[in-house]
């Protein structure tokens, strides 16, 4: 399915103007924008339009220009990279209310990494511009970027450790637990729909071998499995799962 650009208010992208985001749609989809000021929240939202993707479809690829700061309204998406001699390492899957490339789009660099919409998504991508005035202006907003630098940085340590360390049940456990990050997600519940197939994908395992790892964290009390669902019953210890 090809991606679909739907505009929003307000918005110039590629010389198209729209409306802006209506607040309570940036509020939902942005925990960050909650403790901006009035004007620097006015200003988030004049910046933003939303980019919907099929199942599957290539977001960016290495090397790519894609200069917007993204977040992730719905869908799920797998951060990635392949190294020159085909293998493919997931770096991070990235959910609904994630938010990320602010390192690329401060350096104004090339993507490092691939993106793929591994259900339908929709994206919601601001401009540059937008975000350097926020990086210049906001208090609130530098301090969202803290945490978020911070955190995922434990990420991308916890993925070195996991790819040396750890069997497919506890690499499987460690991207459920990412999924989870109380500081990346403040709004999200313990419960999230994706299948064992997207999990697969994100571990970096098979679909058959995902089905046995979530029995086996279910057995240990960790999780709960639902009908294309998954429930965290314990965070602490899912996270720190090594066999």
């Amino acid at each position: 399915m090809p991606s679909r650009l739907i505009l929003p208010p307000s918005s110039s992208i590629a010389g198209t103007t729209a409306i802006s985001i209506a607040p309570e749609e940036l509020r939902a989809i942005a925990s960050w924008s909650r403790d901006l000021s009035e004007a620097e929240f006015e200003e988030a939202r004049r910046g933003i339009a939303f980019k919907s993707y099929g199942k599957n479809a290539s977001i960016c690829h290495v090397g790519d220009r894609l200069e917007s700061w993204t977040g992730v309204a719905e869908g799920l998406v797998k951060m990635a990279t392949t190294s020159k001699s085909g293998k493919s390492a997931t770096l991070a899957g990235l959910r609904a209310g994630a938010w990320f490339g602010e390192g690329t789009v401060i350096k104004a660099e090339p993507r490092r990494y691939e993106l793929v919409a591994l259900r339908e998504t929709r994206l919601a991508l601001m401009r540059r511009t937008t975000f350097l005035w926020l990086f210049e202006h906001s208090a609130a907003f530098n301090r969202f970027l803290v945490h978020q630098f911070n955190e995922r940085l434990a990420q991308f340590i916890s993925l070195a450790e996991t790819e040396r360390t750890l069997d497919s049940t506890g690499r499987l456990a460690r991207n459920l637990a990412w999924l989870f990050n109380p500081i990346l997600y403040p709004d999200l519940d313990r419960t999230l729909t994706i299948s064992q197939e997207e999990l697969g994908m994100l571990a970096g395992i098979s679909r058959q071998m995902a089905n046995q790892g979530l029995a086996k964290l279910a057995a240990l009390g960790l999780i709960e499995l639902g009908h294309g669902s998954v429930t965290i019953r314990d965070l602490e210890r899912l996270a720190r799962y090594e066999a």
